[in-house]
């Protein structure tokens, strides 16, 4: 930005004075900059422009998630999930246009890879959303209807690390959100785990592990054949956390896949010496998948094996499955 102003013959503060009306006002396009001069938003308006994502579609779920179906300016289109709870609303944005990991249990996976977003695509989900809710909810600009930020949408993260280190510089940076309330999830890419808390803020990660055998977890993710479980576990050891932060372990429960209680005490083995967490993700059922949801109390039996090794262990409650907006069911609408 501040090469841009420099190329118009204008001061540098002019930089600052833009990235503050985009990212802090949530301008739509450079009329909205009043600080300059009719004449200068002319002038800029002749060569450059703001981008705003096009809102295709909403869907609100009967708990209160909200589900956006966003299109980008090549006619392609991607999902974000406003996702509530209490005082915390925590937006879900995607890193990529379908994806390439075709996972067994998630429904983007079926789609196939289109592209990856760029680090204005991935920011302008969370303005985008935000601008929405503001307007519906009168609130001033200095109040944040977005308190947290998921990087678990449409797309792996980690196969799109230039574009989402950017963004997440702009997000921390920018707009002001504590690197602390955002968490990248990745299905385990495990030589760009070691780059990415090289080069970008130290968020919160969230590692995708679902299985405690590579037999079992090659079956549900490809990946796996590639960076299997010591691999990428070996690669999470070598995060430089600080004293009180841990990894978080997803882990999408299949009936008679991966939730036995040997499944369980397996994975209290694998995560031996890791500063970690674990989510139990009880599988999300959509049209045509082939694995079933285990039951309540196979999901709280391992649960309890996790929690008698000192593991903090969370049921996730999944929401929004009756608009597909639960975990592993975003789409984005390609078929619809």
């Amino acid at each position: 930005m501040e090469e841009f102003v420099k190329e118009q013959g204008l001061p540098a503060y002019r930089a600052k004075q833009i990235l503050h009306r985009i990212y802090e006002k949530k301008a739509e396009s450079i009329e909205y900059i009043t600080e300059f001069s009719r004449e200068l938003r002319k002038k800029l308006s002749d060569i450059a422009y703001i981008s705003n994502l096009e809102l295709l579609k909403r869907q609100v779920s009967k708990d209160g998630t909200e589900k956006f179906l966003f299109g980008v300016e090549d006619a392609e289109s991607i999902e974000s999930v406003l996702i509530p709870d209490e005082d915390r609303h925590t937006l879900c944005i995607s890193s990529q246009v379908g994806c390439a990991m075709s996972c067994g249990f998630c429904l983007t996976g079926g789609i196939g890879f289109k592209r990856n977003l760029k680090a204005h695509e991935i920011v302008d989900q969370i303005i985008a959303v935000m601008k929405v809710k503001s307007e519906e909810l009168k609130v001033k600009s200095s109040t944040n209807p977005v308190t947290n930020i998921v990087f678990m949408g449409m797309g792996e993260a980690l196969l799109n690390l230039d574009e989402v280190v950017e963004a997440l510089h702009r997000i921390t940076e920018f707009m002001c959100f504590s690197k602390r309330t955002i968490t990248l999830s990745t299905c385990g890419i495990a030589p760009k785990i070691t780059e990415l808390y090289r080069r970008a803020p130290h968020v919160n990660l969230a590692v995708s592990l679902n299985a405690t055998t590579d037999e079992v977890r090659n079956r549900l993710m490809p990946i796996n054949k590639k960076y299997p479980i010591k691999v990428l576990l070996d690669a999470c050891r070598k995060i430089p956390l600080s004293p009180r932060d841990r990894i978080t372990f997803e882990y999408v429960m299949i009936d008679g896949m991966n939730d036995s209680l040997s499944d369980a005490k397996r994975l209290v083995t694998l995560l031996r010496g890791i500063p970690s967490k674990v989510n139990l993700i009880p599988f999300n059922p959509f049209a045509g998948s082939k694995f079933k949801r285990p039951s309540d109390e196979r999901v709280l039996a391992f649960q309890e094996i996790l929690v008698r090794a000192k593991i903090y262990t969370f049921i996730r409650k999944s929401k929004g499955q009756d608009i597909l907006a639960a975990c592993g069911q975003l789409k984005a609408g390609y078929k619809e």
